[in-house]
């Protein structure tokens, strides 16, 4: 990973430039290269455990410097999910993972001091991820420098990162999305912000007072900050980018983004933490976003995209199939919790199971995944589809869909949303009626007083079965 050689590059060429800041606190270049320098270096295995912080950032940086291997936990995780999660790396790190340096038996201790700040072997592991987890242990997956090294080669130019930029990534560096944020600004020699804890005002003070040129979130995100943006009639014109990752984003909420920043290109990726950068789409300053359901756009530079049938076998243009990705982008595997249903390989090709369609212009489309969708009266519904319409309905801030178990459907789609008081059943079946087909329409609405997400930001529609079955009062039906 070519992150600590561009750290020194900007460490002497603007040793005074803001690197990283958060809540205000900040770290030049300069002395983030001495914060690293004054912690041991070695190629063993560091494990975080830390919400975020500018030491969080510079226990990374220590970490991965030579052939060492960061493995980055969540904070929020149960104690006991934790602690076996841990116990899991202790064993890899007495083990023979190919860290590509002998290994020390306590993660983050031990291992023999290197060369510090150098960037180790392209082929080594520096990296190992984790699928989001709430109760169940998360799949844990290993990636290797030379994955992020590609990724650094395209991405800057892809989503507009410059030496020029303040990002602001609002959300934990535990998700993919902001740690590569960080990595992103560190190696184009810009400055990145973040907050220790998500808060929307918090949020808004941070894009004013450091005047936030670069905004990086996932839809979930960037849909709530917009729609109180819009609502309370406040206009960004610092912004001249922002960057959606982790889900698509739908036509609606491109729109709220444009009208609150409307000096902003909108670039919208879409990949998993498995598979890296799979495709992405640009919307500049007063175009229309693409409205046709699902479109994420061309292969990312260096990917190549096919649809494959059950048996494997390529599908013509327009029809749905598993979309199979061929890149250096791609993750080694998992390390644990491989059951065959997540990251699969055929050859070159990989997928996570997502179903989509490329059409006659190499455009890709993406429907969802196989594991979301929902089987009611015999027609397969994909929620995200749903949700897209939902949310091009006046007055609905956000919806999340997701099935029930049903006597006569099988399995039966239901809706929850964040809405005004004005919005009732009725209303919303209404609504739904000149958008989806009868299959697809949700037989159940419910109201949300805040979104089921995980701690990486993303929406979860298991837990929004959950609270459901449970009648938590996070989720009301409506009349």
């Amino acid at each position: 990973m070519p992150i600590l050689t561009s750290l020194h590059r900007w460490a002497e060429s603007f040793p005074d430039q803001v690197a990283v800041a958060v809540d205000g606190e900040t770290v030049s270049y300069a002395r983030l290269r001495e914060r690293i320098l004054d912690r041991p270096v070695t190629n063993g295995l560091t494990v975080i455990n830390r919400a975020n912080s500018i030491d969080a950032v510079v226990e990374f940086l220590a970490g991965v410097s030579g052939s060492g291997c960061v493995a980055v936990l969540d904070p929020h995780w149960p104690a006991e999910q934790r602690a076996e999660v841990e116990r899991r790396l202790r064993g890899i790190a007495a083990g023979s993972d190919t860290t590509g340096a002998p290994a020390p038996g306590e993660p983050g201790s031990g291992g023999c001091t290197v060369e510090r700040l150098t960037d180790g072997p392209a082929e080594s592991t520096f990296l190992y991820g984790f699928t989001s987890g709430t109760t169940a242990l998360p799949k844990a997956f290993r990636r290797t420098r030379r994955s992020w090294q590609r990724s650094l080669e395209q991405s800057p130019g892809v989503l507009r990162a410059t030496r020029h930029d303040r990002t602001l990534a609002p959300g934990p560096l535990t998700a993919s999305l902001n740690l590569y944020a960080l990595v992103e600004s560190l190696h184009t020699g810009g400055s990145f912000h973040f907050l220790e804890r998500f808060d929307v005002a918090a949020v808004f003070g941070c894009l004013e007072r450091e005047r936030i040129t670069r905004l990086v979130a996932v839809p979930t995100v960037l849909r709530m900050l917009a729609d109180r943006a819009v609502a309370a009639g406040r206009e960004d014109r610092e912004v001249v980018c922002i960057v959606s990752g982790g889900a698509k984003l739908d036509a609606a909420t491109t729109g709220l983004l444009q009208r609150w920043a409307p000096h902003a290109t909108i670039v919208s990726y879409y990949g998993a933490a498995e598979l890296g950068f799979v495709a992405a789409s640009t919307v500049a300053p007063g175009d229309t976003p693409p409205n046709a359901d699902g479109i994420v756009g061309l292969p990312f530079p260096g990917v190549g995209i096919r649809i494959a049938d059950h048996a494997g076998r390529p599908l013509p243009a327009g029809v749905t199939g598993t979309i199979q990705v061929v890149s250096d982008y791609v993750c080694d595997g998992y390390l644990w919790g491989d059951d065959g249903a997540a990251l699969t390989r055929a050859g070159a090709w990989s997928t996570v199971g997502d179903q989509g369609f490329l059409d006659e212009s190499g455009v890709l489309h993406v429907r969802g995944r196989r594991a979301d969708m929902i089987v009611s009266a015999g027609t397969n519904v994909y929620p995200q589809e749903v949700e897209a319409a939902l949310h091009g309905v006046p007055g609905v801030q956000a919806a999340v869909v997701t099935g029930r178990p049903d006597a006569v459907f099988g399995t039966r789609v239901v809706a929850a949303v964040v809405a005004g008081p004005e919005l009732d059943a009725a209303r919303l079946r209404t609504a739904c009626v000149g958008v989806l087909v009868g299959a697809h329409r949700p037989r159940d609405f419910f109201r949300l007083t805040e979104l089921p997400v995980t701690t990486a930001g993303k929406v979860s529609r298991s837990l929004l079965a959950q609270w459901i079955e449970e009648e938590d009062p996070r989720v009301v039906r409506l009349r």
